[in-house]
């Protein structure tokens, strides 16, 4: 089901797309990822802003049990969240990445079906557990993590390179 395109109903009955990312969203998610995270006052640095990956997420997300999904209305993104193996850690643990939506979009629904599309992604790939960083002031996003599942945890896992994000959330499959 997570590798098909996904379609959606959401409050207001607007239709939206959960599909895998394709080499040309790359420059688009991107920009939707900074426009959030300076929405957030996140810092700059030690956080996804800076990743290397966020100008090549299609690039990055080409690898074994990893992948990028991006939410989609009409052909414009709205949005995105990843999956892929905690960097720097043994074990079947993987971190949920870059789960971010435009401002428009957020309190409708889309983020519990990306949790869910993320979910069966990675249990269907074997992962045991599944790792969040955030914010502190990412409050609602919080309380979608909490309502899935997600505890938080003394401290970080693996090593991200996310060293301003002191939130750390883990939930068991």
């Amino acid at each position: 089901m997570y590798l098909h395109s996904l379609k959606n109903t959401l409050k207001n009955s607007q239709i939206v797309e959960i599909r895998p990312i394709k080499k040309s969203d790359n420059k688009e998610i991107a920009k939707v990822i900074r426009t959030v995270l300076l929405e957030m006052d996140v810092p700059k640095v030690g956080t996804a802003y800076a990743d290397k990956a966020l100008d090549e997420m299609f690039e990055t997300y080409q690898r074994s049990k990893a992948e990028y999904f991006i939410v989609e209305d009409n052909g414009r993104l709205l949005g995105g969240a990843g999956i892929a193996q905690l960097d720097n850690y043994d074990g079947p643990v993987c971190e949920l990445q870059k789960m971010y939506f435009l401002n428009g979009i957020r309190g409708k629904g889309v983020g519990q079906k990306m949790m869910d599309t993320c979910i069966a992604f990675a249990k269907a790939n074997g992962f045991e557990k599944m790792y969040i960083e955030t914010m502190p002031n990412m409050e609602a996003a919080q309380k979608l993590y909490r309502r899935n599942g997600f505890e938080y945890i003394d401290g970080p896992m693996g090593d991200t390179g996310h060293c301003s994000c002191p939130v750390h959330l883990l939930k068991s499959l």
